[in-house]
């Protein structure tokens, strides 16, 4: 049961078709460089507890949210992020409130998934090991998204360009994707 709920949460992350979730996680990988990367996991930790209380909340019914305002929303928690990126670009940007945003968007983004996680606990007695494998398996892909682009981004300074101008190119095209998903 485990390796099902985790394989799960691996490919809700991973899905081709929910990549707005990828956008969310590069943005905040954008703001870290290699040497950041215990601040960055604690971020994206915080993102994933968030998104765990959510699905938590929304299983047991006590969070209820009509899923065409969480999908409106999600895109627009994706453009603030980046937007936040280019401000804050040259600076060292990991900077403390950051994580409670990153708390209240991972909050959003289980909204996102919980009608659907929902239908597939069914009549499920106990949640706790369900919920708890499927977000071993968010975090775990998660981090595979960060190391993938903390790598990248570590090869582009290596040949030359810096982590400014990486940070403003990503998030603008980011922005752009978002902005597509918003009004698609």
């Amino acid at each position: 049961m485990f390796k099902t709920y985790f394989d799960l949460g691996f490919e809700h992350i991973l899905d081709i078709n929910g990549y707005d979730h990828v956008l969310f996680i590069v943005s905040i990988c954008l703001l870290a460089s290699i040497k950041h990367w215990k601040k960055l996991l604690v971020l994206v930790t915080a993102f994933t507890i968030g998104h765990s209380l959510t699905l938590a909340l929304s299983v047991l019914n006590i969070l209820t949210i009509p899923a065409h305002i969480i999908e409106t929303i999600i895109p627009i928690t994706i453009i603030l992020s980046c937007i936040d990126n280019i401000y804050q670009a040259g600076r060292d940007s990991l900077y403390s409130p950051k994580y409670i945003l990153i708390l209240l968007f991972g909050f959003i983004h289980g909204m996102g998934f919980s009608n659907f996680f929902k239908s597939i606990l069914g009549k499920e007695e106990n949640i706790i090991y369900p919920l708890l494998s499927f977000n071993v398996g968010v975090e775990v892909a998660q981090l595979v998204i960060v190391a993938i682009t903390i790598i990248s981004i570590y090869l582009l300074n290596l040949i030359g360009i810096k982590q400014k101008y990486i940070n403003i190119a990503i998030s603008a095209m980011i922005i752009l994707v978002s902005l597509y998903l918003l009004f698609k």
